[in-house]
């Protein structure tokens, strides 16, 4: 019945990646980006739920560095995938840290939901509305 829509396909690919990418980039990056090595120890210091306790700078610049640079890589849809495993990887450290907290599902579930549009990013691919079609599917042809 809605078969005519699958022509747009590519055009929700690219409203997903620029919607959930700018959310990242304003809601999440952008402010640990802008915090500093006091936010990015304060960030890192989750990991202790992991089992690691040291550098929590260095964790929390990656937990930047996934959220901020890996968001905006998710919307240009350039290294697509590294990218989106990335953030999948900063999505389950923050699941984990909410449940080894106690703090219940009902607040872990936005970490979990990303973490779960991540996966499902890897596995469907930026579409070909994005730079890595445009760079690197064009050289394979």
């Amino acid at each position: 019945m809605f078969r005519f829509l699958d022509a747009y396909r590519d055009i929700g690919l690219l409203l997903l990646r620029i919607g959930i990418g700018l959310m990242f980039l304003v809601v999440h990056g952008g402010p640990k980006l802008l915090g500093g090595v006091p936010q990015w120890a304060k960030l890192g210091s989750v990991m202790g739920y992991l089992g690691i306790h040291f550098a929590p700078a260095f964790w929390g610049f990656m937990g930047m560095f996934a959220e901020f640079f890996g968001a905006l890589l998710l919307l240009l849809g350039l290294f697509f995938r590294p990218a989106c495993f990335l953030l999948l990887i900063n999505m389950f450290v923050a699941a984990y840290q909410h449940l080894a907290k106690g703090d219940g599902l009902v607040v872990a579930s936005h970490a979990i939901e990303d973490g779960i549009l991540f996966l499902a990013f890897i596995l469907i691919g930026p579409g070909r509305l994005s730079l890595d079609e445009l760079l690197f599917r064009q050289r394979a042809r």
